[in-house]
C-alpha cells in the first residue's frame, strides 16, 4: 500500500463497508478515529473488537488540524457538523471509493459493476484467487466465507473492487464505480434501480455508459452478452479496449445438484440458478487474465460457498428447508424465485418479499415486479407503513401492490404480526420457503419461529 498520512477520521463509520475500512486502516497501523449516529452490529461488534472507539453521535471536537484527511461516508448529509467543520480547517476529504483509488493507484484495478451479482461475483473471485494463493487485496460488500474483513488493503500487485452505480457521497454525486478508474470493468447486467437518484431508465443506463467509455486504452470489458442493454454497451464502436462477452455457463441440473459441463466434462458445483451460473461465468472470464485457465477455476469452485444473504440457507429438514436471500430489486426477485424453483422442481415454493427500498416503495416503479414472484406456488409480499413513511413516500395500497405483480393470488401483509400468523401457517411438507429482503422483516426471527 502506498505511504499515507497517519492520521484518518472516517464519518459515518458505522456503515457495511465504512466500518470495514476502518478495521483495516487499524490493521495497518493508521491512527484511525471515527463517528456515526447510529452502530448496529455486526459493524459495531467489529469496529470494538478491532480496538476502535465507537460513540453514537457527531462530535466536532473530533475534527481538528491534527487530522491528515477525512474519509466521508454515504450516510453523513452535506450539512453533517463534523463535515462542515473540516471543510472550514480545508482538510482533504475522499469519499470512499476515491480514497480507496488513492491507496490502489499503483496496482492493477478490477471493478465489477452491474445491477445485480456484484457481490457473488466478487466473491467468486476473492475464493479462487486465495484458493491458488494469489497476492490481492479487496472491497466487497458482504462477508465472504474465508475472510476477516471485507477491505483488505496492502502492498499487493492486484485489487478487486465490487464498485456500483450510486453517489460517491452526499457532496460528490459522482457514481462510484467511475472513481476506482478500472484497468478490467465487468457489467453483470443492468435494470433501473435507485430511481431516487436515476429519475428515468436512460440515466441509469447512462452511468453504465461512462463506466464502459471510462475503460482505459488497452483495458478491458467483460460484459453480458444476454443482457441486452449490456450487450448494446458493450459493442460501443471508437473503443480501442478488449471486449469480453460472457454467456452463462452450460449446466445440468440433477436430483437437486448442479453440475457446470466443459470439456466433455461435469463439475459439481455448491452454486445453483442462472444467474450464479452467469455470476461464474464472469468471474471466470476475469480471471482468464490474470493467470487462471478454466480447469483451475472451477476446480476451485467446487468449494466455494456464496456471501451472506445471498441464498443463505436458514433451516434444512428432510420435508423443508428455508433460503435467506438479500434479493429486492425486480430483476434479483426473478433471479432468485427461478433458481429456487428450478433447483426445488418437486416442492411447493412460497416466496416471501419485503418492500424496503426507496424505489420499491414508489407506486410508479411496482409495475416492475411484473412476474418476478410468477414462479412462486404461494406468494406473499411484506410492506411496512412505517418504512414508507420514513422515506417520505405516499402510502401504496394492498390493490396497487397486487396489480403491480399481476398475481390474483398474492398476499400482502403490513405488520410483523400479521407475517408471522400468515408463516406459521405454512405446510412444511415438501416445502421449500424463500425470504426475500434488504431489510428485515420487522425483526421477525424465523429460525426460532420454525424450530
Amino acid at each position: 500500500m502506498q505511504q499515507s498520512p497517519k492520521n484518518i477520521h472516517l464519518i459515518a463509520m458505522g456503515g457495511s463497508v465504512m466500518h470495514a475500512l476502518a478495521i483495516a486502516l487499524k490493521q495497518q497501523g493508521f491512527n484511525v478515529t471515527g463517528s456515526d449516529d447510529q452502530y448496529f452490529d455486526p459493524a459495531k461488534s467489529a469496529l470494538e473488537k478491532a480496538g476502535l472507539r465507537v460513540e453514537t453521535g457527531w462530535n466536532t471536537d473530533a475534527i481538528s488540524d491534527k487530522i491528515d484527511f477525512v474519509v466521508l461516508g454515504m450516510h453523513a448529509q452535506k450539512d453533517n457538523p463534523e463535515l462542515v467543520k473540516a471543510q472550514k480547517l480545508g482538510i482533504i476529504i475522499y469519499s470512499f471509493p476515491e480514497f480507496i483509488y488513492q491507496q490502489s493507484k499503483n496496482k492493477q484495478r478490477i471493478v465489477i459493476g452491474g445491477s445485480h451479482g456484484k457481490t457473488t461475483i466478487t466473491a467468486m473471485m476473492m475464493h479462487v484467487l486465495k484458493f491458488y494463493n494469489k497476492k490481492f487485496d479487496y472491497v466487497v460488500g458482504a462477508d465472504v466465507i474465508g475472510f476477516d474483513n471485507r477491505v483488505k488493503l496492502s502492498d499487493a500487485p492486484v485489487i478487486i473492487i465490487e464498485g456500483d452505480e450510486y453517489l460517491s457521497s452526499r457532496i460528490d454525486p459522482t457514481p462510484k464505480f467511475l472513481r476506482y478508474q478500472h484497468h478490467i470493468g465487468i457489467i453483470s447486467g443492468i435494470a433501473w434501480d435507485h430511481i431516487n437518484v436515476f429519475k428515468t431508465e436512460a440515466d441509469y443506463v447512462a452511468q453504465f455508459r461512462k463506466f464502459v467509455i471510462s475503460t482505459p486504452k488497452a483495458g478491458s470489458l467483460v460484459y453480458n452478452e444476454e443482457d441486452p442493454k449490456t450487450k448494446e454497451l458493450g459493442t460501443t464502436e471508437g473503443l480501442d479496449i478488449n471486449y469480453l462477452p460472457f454467456t452463462t455457463l452450460e449446466h445440468r441440473i440433477k436430483n437437486g445438484i448442479t453440475y457446470v459441463k466443459t470439456n466433455g466434462e461435469e463439475v459439481k458445483v455448491t452454486v445453483f440458478g442462472k444467474h450464479n451460473l452467469s455470476n461464474m461465468a464472469a468471474a471466470k472470464e476475469t480471471l482468464v487474465r490474470l493467470g487462471i485457465n478454466e480447469k483451475e477455476f472451477l476446480e476451485a469452485m467446487q468449494s466455494f460457498e456464496l456471501p451472506s444473504l445471498r441464498l443463505d440457507k436458514l433451516l434444512e429438514k428432510e420435508d423443508f428447508t428455508i433460503y435467506r436471500d438479500y434479493a429486492h430489486a425486480p430483476s434479483k426477485v426473478k433471479a432468485t424465485t427461478e433458481a429456487v424453483k428450478a433447483q426445488n422442481a418437486s416442492r411447493t415454493v412460497v416466496g416471501v418479499l419485503e418492500l424496503h427500498t426507496y424505489s420499491s416503495l414508489t407506486k410508479d416503479f411496482l409495475p416492475h415486479y411484473k412476474n418476478s414472484l410468477a414462479k412462486c406456488d404461494q406468494a406473499i409480499v411484506f410492506v411496512d407503513p412505517e418504512a414508507i413513511a420514513l422515506k417520505n413516500l405516499p402510502p401504496i395500497s394492498n390493490s396497487n401492490i397486487k396489480s403491480s405483480f399481476e398475481m390474483p393470488t398474492i398476499l400482502v401483509v403490513t405488520n410483523a404480526d400479521e407475517l408471522k400468523a400468515e408463516l406459521v401457517k405454512i405446510n412444511r411438507q415438501n416445502t421449500t420457503l424463500l425470504l426475500m429482503s434488504s431489510g428485515n422483516f420487522g425483526g421477525l426471527d424465523f429460525k426460532s419461529l420454525f424450530s
